[in-house]
């Protein structure tokens, strides 16, 4: 009956994909995480359960067949070659390979990997269970059932190791740096303490891996009690993969040391498995966000792995139950210090599935009186000093001589303006509003619109039409008649750079529909990674415009950051005026450079390999 089931499974899963299109995510109502969730399991859902279950079902396979011992390295082995993958995709793959014909090899893998394994279970199906020691109460049988606790373990601990890879990644990209796929090391990571724990068991040495990781709780526990304090981020980025690693190895050795001897149970070892890996990421990808208004994913992490570190030696004696009861006390007493300094200078918390939000306000300088400042992360989001003479004039990257300020100054001499802007913020090109013009704000996240009009004054006390468009703005814009901007500004951002579906040749499209004749694109592209100038005059020039891009300098005494600005117009003529002609200057395009196109994009052409400074910061 198992053996039709899976094959049945097979041939409705490579029919699944044959059908399968594009999820219309325009049309998705409700919580975005309920949108992915029903997109993906429509999409690759079945596909990527039956493929999730071929190394166990492989070693159940081997096991009847061969009438031996579950061979664990299989599990090695198919970690080793998702490590493979992980590592040759974006070097190897999505550089030269457009998603369409990803699209089509993967299914034609598939239909071929279907076939194999319904080969595999055709020739299996004569097989029948394992037959070697018999049931417990048989005196000859030396292979025990495994414990409740061992069973518990084998959820828990997975549990924890997925706890502390989420919450590593999303660490990287919120607090230390947005670098372009630098996620890619901590799930390196991860699968390397796989293979270890599985492939190469007489390595592990729990009394040695216990006290690295203790002491790297430790380390790592007092940097994140101080959230304000920085350091160097190659040294960040090292701490917390070495903690990453110690941790996950504990708990996977682990996991592997509790193994069943049976080998009847080895379908429910990789079951619970996978459960623990799976209730591990939903933690901390959707409960988290919904039950904290602060990001406590890595006190959380750490607290978990030690917690479970004490359930797992609980048995070793009382000098690691002293030991890890020591350090669950400490990081339960870290959650509750993040508690209090987060708590510091901040008006507002509030995290939702696009991330944590925070405003803090300070008396910093004295000429502002008081300043408050809209934090994504560690990313800062808008500034506005609230002294008279400053509280309505834009100040971080929107300063009256960057991009954005000489693209609005230029576009209509003194009538009135038509401006649209993707991505909220705080609000503060509202600032340049004058009697007569109208303003469109595009903003995905919902929690940032109250923030923007209670919290700053930028928006009320503007004294342009303004009006807000909630989603996803290529959405939103695609969906609306042209608007007729006289500038459109792009100023959504992802991390540390503009997402990139914002960023193809089809968005471009839509942009131009949106935009007057002769009107502006704006795109802020202030970054420390990416050279997003070199692609963007690409896009412009694949659109048959002119780009160029506007640097400006920082200036402490009024609030003004460093800041990049590309402007991209089909006014003949535009760059060709004095204060343009100025301060623009001309991008050089990259050789080999291709425009981004919603069917191809990779980020390694324009990935800028020296990592800043603390002061470049």
């Amino acid at each position: 009956m198992r053996t039709p089931l899976h094959i049945g499974l097979l041939a409705a899963a490579a029919i699944q994909l044959a059908g399968a299109s594009r999820p219309d995510l325009s049309r998705a109502a409700g919580h975005p995480v309920t949108a992915i969730f029903a997109a993906l399991s429509l999409t690759i859902g079945l596909p990527f359960l039956l493929l999730a279950s071929t190394s166990p079902l492989l070693q159940d396979w081997w096991a009847r067949q061969q009438q031996s011992r579950i061979p664990w390295r299989l599990f090695a082995l198919s970690n080793a070659g998702s490590l493979l993958a992980l590592l040759l995709y974006p070097w190897l793959i999505e550089p030269h390979v457009t998603l369409s014909h990803q699209r089509m090899a993967w299914s034609w893998g598939f239909v071929l990997y279907a076939a194999l394994c319904a080969g595999l279970a055709w020739g299996v199906r004569s097989v029948g269970p394992w037959t070697g020691p018999q049931p417990k109460d048989t005196p000859t049988d030396p292979l025990p059932r495994s414990s409740t606790r061992a069973r518990i373990l084998w959820f828990l601990l997975p549990a924890a190791a997925a706890v502390e890879l989420c919450a590593v990644t999303s660490h990287f990209s919120q607090n230390i740096a947005a670098i372009p796929l630098l996620w890619i090391l901590p799930l390196a990571v991860y699968l390397i303490t796989l293979i270890l724990a599985f492939e190469f068991p007489g390595l592990y040495r729990q009394w040695i891996v216990a006290r690295m990781l203790v002491v790297l709780l430790a380390g790592l526990g007092l940097m994140l009690s101080k959230p304000d304090v920085s350091s160097p981020i190659l040294l960040n980025i090292g701490f917390f993969l070495a903690e990453l690693f110690f941790a996950c190895y504990f708990c996977h050795a682990e996991t592997y040391a509790l193994r069943p001897a049976r080998p009847s149970e080895g379908t429910l070892f990789y079951l619970l498995i996978a459960a623990g890996g799976a209730a591990g990421t939903f933690f901390i990808g959707i409960l988290c966000p919904l039950l904290f208004h602060a990001n406590y994913d890595f006190a959380l992490a750490f607290l978990s792995t030690a917690a479970l570190a004490l359930a797992a030696t609980w048995k070793t004696g009382w000098r690691q139950r002293m030991l890890w009861s020591a350090a669950t006390a400490g990081l339960l007493a870290l959650v509750i210090m993040l508690r209090i300094a987060y708590a510091q200078n901040a008006l507002l918390e509030e995290r939702n599935f696009y991330g944590t939000l925070r405003v803090k306000e300070s008396h910093l300088p004295p000429q502002a009186l008081t300043v408050r400042t809209l934090l994504h992360g560690t990313i800062q989001h808008g500034t506005q000093w609230l002294a008279p003479e400053f509280r309505r004039t834009p100040t971080t990257y929107y300063a009256t001589d960057s991009g954005i300020g000489l693209a609005l100054r230029s576009c209509c001499g003194s009538g009135p303006r038509n401006v649209g802007v993707v991505g909220l913020g705080a609000g503060t090109i509202a600032a340049y509003g004058r009697p007569g013009d109208r303003i469109r704000f595009y903003e995905i996240n919902p929690a940032v619109l109250p923030i923007a009009q209670h919290l700053f004054t930028y928006l009320r006390e503007s004294q342009a039409q303004i009006t807000f468009a909630l989603g996803d703005a290529r959405l939103s814009l695609a969906a609306e008649p042209p608007q007729h901007f006289d500038v459109l500004a792009i100023d959504a951002f992802s991390g540390d750079a503009i997402p990139v579906h914002l960023l193809t040749t089809q968005a471009m499209q839509i942009y131009r529909r949106h935009l007057a004749p002769g009107g502006i694109l704006a795109f802020h592209v202030s970054n420390q990674y990416l050279d997003l100038p070199s692609e963007i005059a690409a896009l412009a020039q694949a659109s048959g415009m002119q780009a160029r891009v506007v640097d400006t300098s920082a200036n402490d005494t009024r609030g003004e950051f460093r800041a990049t600005w590309v402007l991209v117009t089909d006014r003949a003529d535009f760059f060709d005026r004095p204060e343009a002609a100025a301060t623009a200057r001309l991008i050089p395009l990259k050789a080999g450079l291709r425009a981004w196109t919603d069917d191809y994009s990779s980020l390694l052409p324009i990935l800028k390999w020296r990592l800043p400074s603390s002061a470049e910061r």
